[in-house]
């Protein structure tokens, strides 16, 4: 079971990431989630909707910090 995390009005997607992993860059993670798809709607959450937290591999992690030509 992936961990989720329940809104409260007004967070965003940054504002998640930065709760989840301690990095509001990491958003598109969450919005990569295939459960989140239905949620990309959202700018701005209202209270009480779940967002599915997947677990970013070491490998996803360090790859986050390469420019996009230093990838794979």
């Amino acid at each position: 079971m992936k961990n989720a995390y329940t809104t409260v009005s007004g967070d965003t997607w940054d504002t998640i990431a930065r709760a989840a992993y301690g990095d509001e860059f990491k958003a598109d993670h969450l919005m990569k989630e295939r459960g989140n798809i239905a949620l990309l709607d959202y700018q701005v959450f209202p209270a009480g909707i779940t967002v599915l937290i997947p677990e970013i591999t070491e490998k996803e992690a360090y790859e986050d910090d390469l420019p996009d030509w230093r990838k794979d």
